[in-house]
């Protein structure tokens, strides 16, 4: 622990000392004596020449030339190391959340930086966030959604998301220029439209800070959902707003078309990011399945039609979280079924790492940028907006709640309510917006105003957020994956819903869902995957994913020491043994006849007799345990005792069922059925004592049965 804060000290010296160096100023820097002419050209005419210097140095310092990867690498490595220290720091992660620690180190770096050269330390621009920072976190987020949960629960998010934002949006900045009107003195000369694009942005919930608060809680996998979708889709609606009323601000005057062309703008905004990540998603299906003979770049192209995705709808003025939430929702089933295992886990390590990079040096950012001389304070705009962000939060999250709860089948409770309210944590997205407003005069009060926000939902929200949740009971995430099993009876669930929708003519989500695989499975699947993968069975798919996922489990999971390391060795006597009781058991087990078939119950007369059929053991009404080697008690003449043998009688587990021209007890009424039998064979007297028939049957006086049934028990002896 101690070396890691060591290097912490070294790289923020290092990152000190670059700072030094750009603070001197031109003239006291050393300045190099009896300089050369220029290599190449002759000092007099200008003519080419072969001028060489005059001494040969030795050492050089030449910083301007690396400083801008030299720092980036500074960074990087600032921020790993302090990751590090939080997961090594003993019981601190149990009480903080990384992101309050990564921003703490982010204002002691400001402080240090600030107090060095007296002025306002390096800012986390709006360009350099979202469009390197950005990409990466919500490539991750979207490439391991959760599908089935996500789209189970669309409705419901995509409710949260849309009317929820707008109605914070709205409520904060209608309320906001309330108070602005009553504190004219101070806040007179913020409008309506400056108090709605401030609501815009201070409305945006962070996915990041979200992620790295509720991914540490463990919280059931309906509450996850509900909370990071609509903190993914948020900030796309939030975005979106953003840019609507900072177009407004530029307008001379607006009119009610204007906001009738904003609507429309909102909506192709966002459908037109969703086209875009499609269309990247398909493309790099398509692409990862001629990779066979070039399987060292198949994980690039995920990476690359993604970032491309994103820029792309950054270009034409989309969403761009929309878009590369899209594309890799769309293709990730595809190429994982395209690339080898080893492509998959390259895949799953470098997003992991990548975001997790891009995670730290945002929180970093945010406390080095915090440390700032543009700060302007006014107590009735900072904690007016700190209050009205939760009291909206959460008269939204009720309200919305309250609707959409009469749709669900599985409802949103009271503890879930105040979880999703109470886990509005903001973040990065809002604190490079608020940088973006063209400047007027209040514009320092609002970027004071974020910080404060920032800062109190990360630090008070983020730590109390986990002993709210112990204390209120939420529902946990389970820890087992589910099994084969679990999949197959969920998928056969799903597939009676659907057929029952289909039956009563109701088109609800197992419906569409149906016929969404039914065309995936016919046309997606045969077009995008090659024939060598295609998996020729949906049970054969879920065995693989499951595999896959226990393995991502096992390879991110503590390595578990194994107990029976430590015992001793077995003993050359119990290794015989063991051996004599596997021989013997593998002996009775190849005595035994296939199984049979349902639709020819007849034994083939031409079988050896002394051979025991193969019996499913279950049991209707047996009480006592059964095993396959020890058998029921006899007595000294090989006979079951009377109770066991009624018991075994009327056990499914120890008999057969079985058709045959065995002799069996007949009524006296029919001797034309016995004398078509033909006579009897020597082994029927021992067979026939071993029949039992059940109690309530009794053979009707007259009447030749069409079937004899005969229980033949499992456990005698044949003669």
């Amino acid at each position: 622990m101690a070396a890691l804060w060591t290097l912490s000290v070294l790289l923020s010296a290092c990152l000190l000392w670059p700072v030094c160096l750009a603070l001197t100023p031109p003239a006291e820097l050393p300045q190099p004596h009896n300089l050369p002419p220029l290599l190449g050209f002759n000092s007099s005419d200008g003519s080419p020449s072969v001028d060489l210097p005059m001494a040969l140095r030795v050492f050089s310092v030449d910083y301007h030339h690396v400083q801008a990867p030299f720092e980036i690498v500074l960074w990087i490595m600032l921020a790993s190391l302090a990751k590090l220290g939080f997961h090594w720091s003993g019981r601190v992660p149990a009480v903080f959340p990384e992101s309050c620690l990564l921003i703490m180190v982010g204002l002691l770096v400001g402080g240090v930086i600030y107090g060095v050269r007296h002025s306002a330390p390096p800012t986390l621009s709006a360009d350099a966030f979202f469009l390197f920072l950005l990409p990466p976190i919500v490539l991750d987020a979207g490439y391991f959604l959760p599908g089935k949960l996500f789209f189970e629960n669309l409705g419901t998010i995509l409710w949260y998301a849309v009317l929820g934002t707008l109605w914070n949006v709205l409520g904060i900045g209608l309320s906001l220029y309330g108070v602005c009107l009553l504190a004219q003195s101070s806040l007179g000369d913020v409008s309506l439209l400056h108090c709605l694009l401030f609501g815009s942005l201070i409305a945006a919930v962070d996915p990041v800070a979200v992620l790295s608060v509720f991914q540490e809680m463990h919280v059931n996998e309906q509450l996850h959902i509900l909370v990071f979708g609509e903190s993914l889709l948020n900030d796309a609606v939030t975005v979106v707003l953003y840019k609507l009323f900072e177009s407004f601000l530029r307008l001379p005057s607006v009119s009610g078309l204007d906001v009738l062309l904003g609507g429309c703008r909102v909506v192709v905004v966002g459908l037109g990011g969703l086209f875009v990540g499609l269309f990247f998603g398909l493309l790099a299906a398509l692409t990862s399945r001629f990779t066979s003979r070039a399987q060292v770049i198949a994980p690039l192209f995920v990476f690359l039609y993604s970032y491309l995705s994103y820029l792309t709808s950054e270009m034409l003025h989309l969403s761009g979280i929309m878009a590369i939430v899209t594309c890799a929702v769309t293709m990730k089933q595809y190429v994982e079924a395209n690339v080898s295992e080893r492509s998959n886990t390259s895949i799953q390590y470098f997003l992991k790492m990548w975001s997790s990079v891009s995670e730290t040096l945002i929180f970093i950012f945010l406390g080095v940028s915090t440390i700032q001389d543009v700060h302007m304070w006014s107590w009735p705009f900072v904690c007016s907006t700190l209050l009205l962000c939760l009291a909206w939060r959460a008269t939204g999250v009720l309200l919305l709640t309250a609707v959409v709860n009469k749709l669900r089948r599985n409802t949103v409770t009271f503890r879930d309510q105040f979880i999703i309210a109470y886990g509005g944590l903001r973040g990065a997205i809002c604190f490079s917006l608020v940088f973006l407003i063209d400047d007027f005069p209040k514009k320092r009060l609002f970027i004071t105003t974020t910080i404060v926000v920032i800062l109190f939902t990360v630090f008070v929200q983020g730590m109390t957020i986990k002993p709210l949740v112990e204390l209120l009971d939420v529902k946990r995430k389970k820890r087992a994956l589910p099994t084969v099993s679990e999949e197959i009876h969920s998928r056969l669930i799903d597939h009676l819903l659907a057929g029952i929708e289909d039956v009563v003519g109701y088109w609800g989500q197992h419906y569409w869902k149906d016929r969404f695989e039914q065309f995936n499975r016919k046309y997606l699947r045969r077009f995008l995957i090659r024939e060598d993968h295609q998996a020729p069975s949906s049970i054969l798919r879920v065995y693989q994913e499951l595999e896959r996922r226990e393995q991502r489990r096992d390879e991110e999971a503590p390595p578990i020491e194994d107990p029976r390391s430590h015992s001793r060795p077995l003993l050359p006597e119990e290794m015989d043994s063991i051996r004599r009781i596997l021989s013997r058991n593998l002996q009775n087990f190849n005595k035994k006849t296939p199984a049979y078939s349902r639709h020819t119950l007849h034994q083939d007369t031409t079988m050896d007799k002394t051979r025991k059929p193969l019996y499913r053991h279950h049991s209707l009404g047996e009480r006592y345990k059964y095993n396959t080697i020890t058998h029921w008690p006899q007595g000294e003449d090989g006979e079951f005792n009377g109770s066991h043998r009624v018991r075994a009688g009327l056990c499914r587990s120890h008999t057969v069922c079985a058709v045959g021209p065995r002799p069996v007890l007949q009524d006296s009424s029919a001797p034309a059925a016995s004398a078509q039998r033909g006579p009897a064979d020597p082994k029927s007297a021992a067979t026939k004592e071993d029949q039992v028939f059940p109690q309530n049957q009794a053979p009707v006086g007259g009447e030749a049965p069409k079937k004899q049934l005969s229980f033949v028990l499992e456990n005698e002896k044949q003669p």
